[in-house]
C-alpha cells in the first residue's frame, strides 16, 4: 500500500513541527552542559515523566508485543510487565536519592560512591559500555523496527530507511539538547498514542475480524487471550510468570527498567526541580507505560492472527520484503496497510514520532556519558562548556551512524530483547544495594559487568555453535546467568578492599539513605536523616504495583467483555490509588 498526497502532507507536517521544536531550543541548549543534558534542572515533573514514556514508546515496542502475542499469547507480556515491580521500587526508594546526588549523569555516581583508581576506571568503562556499546544495540533494535515498517508501508529498502531516519533525527537531536527532546517528546507521545489507538480501532473493525466480539470469539484468537499462562503447563508458567516475577525484575539491567533507576530514567530524575518532582515524574511514567499503552498494541496483534495466521501468510502478502527480516514482529506494520488514507499518514507519522522520541533520548543520554564522563573527566578537563557541547553533538552523530550499521545486521525485535536481558543478567541486585549497603565497592560492579557479558557471549556463541550442546531456552539461560554473575560479584566484593571511609562518609552525608546498612562504616549522627520511613516506602511500593496491575487487568477484562471482572479490578485500582495518595506524604523528602 502506497501513501497518497494527504498522507505525505500529514507526515511532512509532523517532520516540520519536530524540526521547528529542535531549532527553537538550539540556543538555550548551547549555553552549558547542564542545559544541554539536564535542561538546567528546571523541567516540570509531567514533562519529564511524559518524556520517559515517550522514549519507551519506541517503534520496536509494538513489533515486540506482536511477536509475543502471536507466538505465546497475551500472557507472554509478563516478560516485560514484570518490570513494573522494579519501576515502582525506583519511584518510592530511588528517585529522591538520584535527585539528591546532584550529578550531571548517573555515571557521575561512581566517583561519588567509590574511591581511587577502580572508581575512575568504572566510570570510564561504564560510560563507554552503556553509552556506546549497549546504547548502539538499543538504537539498532529501534531502527530495525523502522526498517520493517518502512519496507511494508513505504516499500523502502533498508539502506534508504536508515539514511532518512538518521538524517532527520540527528538534525534536531544535535541542536536542541534535552529541553528540545522533552518538548518534542510531549508532542510525539500524544501523536504516537493517537496513532496506536487508531491502528487498533481499524484493525478490530476489519470485516474478517468482525469487531471486538468477533475478535474474542474467533478460534484463532481465543486460545491467546488469557492474561495468565496455562497453569496446566508448568514449563510455560515457569518461563512466563515465575521467572519474571521472582527473578528477572530485580536481577537484570534493561533500558528503561533498570533496578534502582539508571540511564535516561536517571537523567530525567536528575533534571527534575525537586525530589518530589523526580518521584512524580517516575510515577507518571510507570502509570502510562504499563496501564495506559499496552492494549492498543495487543488488539492489533490479536487481529493479525486472523488476517495473517502464519508467517507464510505474511510472506505471501509482502513478497518484496527481505526474507531475513520477515518474522512475527512484522505483523504489526502489516496490519497498518488496511488504514484509510489520511489516517495512514497519521499512523505513519505516529510511528516516526515513536522512533524519533526514543532515538533522540538515547543519543542525548549516550552523548552525555562520552562528553562528560570520558572526554571531560579523562581527556580534556579544562575546556569551555561550549567546547563540551560541541563534542556532545559530534558524539551524537557518531552514535547514530553506528546504530544504523548494527540495525542492518539484526533480524527481529525478540532476538535483541533476549540479548539485552542476558547481557544484564545478574547485575541488577548491585544497583539496588549500592545505595543502602556500604560494603558494595567498585570491584563488585566491574566483576558483575565482566561476568554477565562473558556468560552472555557463552550462551549466544559458544554453547551451541562451538561446543555442540542443545540450545538452552532464553529464560533458563537468564537464570543461569543471574546465578553465576551474582555469586561471582559477591565473592569479589568480600575478596577486595572496601571503599575508603572518607568517601563513604561523604556519600552518606550527601545522599542520606536509610542508615541500616551504613552504621558500621560511617558516623550516622553527623547529618540528620530526612523524614519518612522504610515501612511507608514498602507500602507505597505495594500499593503502586497493585494500582497499575489492577488497571491493566481491568482494562483487559472490559475489552474481553467480562464486565464484572473488569469493574472489580477497576475498584481495586481506585482503592489502591486512594491509599497510595495518603501514603506518599509519609515518604519523606529532603528540603534542606
Amino acid at each position: 500500500m502506497k501513501l497518497e498526497l494527504i498522507d505525505w502532507i500529514v507526515v511532512g507536517a509532523y517532520g516540520l513541527i519536530t524540526l521547528a521544536i529542535g531549532l527553537r531550543f538550539a540556543r538555550r541548549a548551547g549555553r552549558s552542559l547542564e542545559q544541554y543534558f539536564l535542561s538546567g534542572r528546571t523541567a516540570p515533573w509531567w514533562l519529564l515523566g511524559t518524556s520517559m514514556v515517550a522514549t519507551t514508546f519506541s517503534a520496536d515496542t509494538p513489533n515486540l508485543v506482536a511477536d509475543l502475542v502471536r507466538t505465546g499469547g497475551v500472557s507472554m507480556n509478563w516478560l516485560w510487565w514484570s518490570f513494573l515491580i522494579t519501576g515502582m521500587l525506583t519511584v518510592f526508594f530511588y528517585a529522591k536519592l538520584w535527585r539528591r546526588s546532584g550529578a550531571l549523569t548517573d555515571i557521575n555516581f561512581y566517583e561519588l560512591r567509590y574511591s581511587g583508581a577502580p572508581a575512575a576506571f568504572l566510570r570510564c568503562f561504564r560510560a563507554l559500555y552503556l553509552g556506546v556499546l549497549f546504547n548502539i544495540m538499543i538504537m539498532a533494535t529501534v531502527t530495525l523496527a523502522a526498517i520493517k515498517i518502512a519496507s511494508v508501508l513505504l516499500g523502502l529498502d533498508p539502506y534508504t530507511t536508515v539514511t532518512l531516519a538518521a538524517a532527520l533525527t540527528m538534525v534536531y537531536a544535535t541542536t536542541s539538547g534535552l529541553w528540545g527532546v522533552l518538548v518534542t517528546d510531549l508532542f510525539q507521545f500524544a501523536l504516537a498514542m493517537a496513532g496506536a489507538v487508531l491502528a487498533a480501532y481499524y484493525a478490530v473493525s476489519l470485516p474478517e475480524v468482525g469487531g471486538l466480539s468477533g475478535l474474542i470469539a474467533n478460534p484463532l484468537v481465543s486460545g491467546k487471550l488469557s492474561l495468565l499462562p496455562d497453569f496446566a503447563d508448568p514449563a510455560q508458567v515457569l518461563i512466563v510468570l515465575i521467572i519474571p516475577l521472582s527473578l528477572q525484575w530485580w536481577s537484570t539491567w534493561y533500558p528503561g527498567s533498570e533496578p534502582g533507576g539508571g540511564g535516561y530514567i536517571a537523567q530525567r530524575m536528575l533534571a527534575a526541580r525537586t525530589e518530589k518532582d523526580a518521584m512524580a515524574a517516575t510515577l507518571w511514567f510507570n502509570i502510562a507505560h504499563y496501564a495506559l499503552r499496552p492494549w492498543p498494541w495487543i488488539l492489533v496483534a490479536l487481529a493479525s492472527l486472523i488476517v495473517y495466521p502464519e508467517l507464510s501468510d505474511l510472506r505471501a502478502r509482502f513478497p518484496d520484503v527481505d526474507p531475513s527480516i520477515l518474522r512475527h514482529d512484522l505483523a504489526y506494520p502489516a496490519m497498518l496497510v488496511f488504514l484509510p488514507h489520511g489516517v495512514l499518514g497519521l499512523v505513519v507519522a505516529s510511528l516516526a514520532a515513536a522512533y524519533m522520541s526514543t532515538i533522540s533520548t538515547h543519543l542525548n543520554w549516550g552523548a552525555s556519558y562520552v562528553a562528560d564522563d570520558v572526554y571531560r573527566r579523562f581527556l580534556v578537563p579544562h575546556a569551555s562548556d561550549a567546547h563540551y557541547v560541541a563534542v556532545g553533538r559530534a558524539v551524537t552523530v557518531a552514535l547514530m551512524l553506528a546504530a544504523c550499521v548494527v540495525a542492518l545486521l539484526l533480524h527481529n525485535a525478540m532476538q535483541a530483547f533476549q540479548i539485552l536481558l542476558q547481557i544484564g543478567a545478574g547485575t541488577g541486585l548491585i544497583f539496588l544495594l549500592r545505595w543502602y549497603w556500604w560494603r558494595i565497592n567498585a570491584w563488585s560492579e566491574i566483576a558483575a559487568m565482566v561476568i554477565s557479558f562473558l556468560v552472555a557471549l557463552y550462551f549466544q556463541f559458544v554453547h551451541v555453535r562451538l561446543l555442540g550442546f542443545p540450545p538452552l531456552h532464553p529464560s533458563l539461560a537468564l537464570v543461569a546467568g543471574v546465578a553465576i554473575t551474582t555469586v561471582g560479584w559477591l565473592l569479589v566484593t568480600f575478596l577486595t578492599p572496601p571503599t575508603d571511609r572518607a568517601t563513604l562518609q561523604a556519600f552518606y552525608d550527601r545522599i542520606r539513605p536509610a542508615p541500616g546498612g551504613w552504621r558500621s562504616a560511617v558516623d550516622i549522627g553527623e547529618v540528620p536523616a530526612p523524614p519518612g520511613s522504610v515501612a511507608a516506602g514498602l507500602l507505597a511500593w505495594f500499593l503502586g504495583c497493585l494500582t497499575i496491575y489492577a488497571a491493566l487487568f481491568g482494562t483487559g477484562y472490559l475489552i474481553y467483555g467480562k464486565t464484572a471482572l473488569g469493574l472489580a479490578c477497576a475498584l481495586v485500582a481506585l482503592f489502591a490509588a486512594a491509599a497510595l495518595w495518603r501514603t506518599i506524604p509519609k515518604l519523606g523528602f529532603w528540603t534542606g
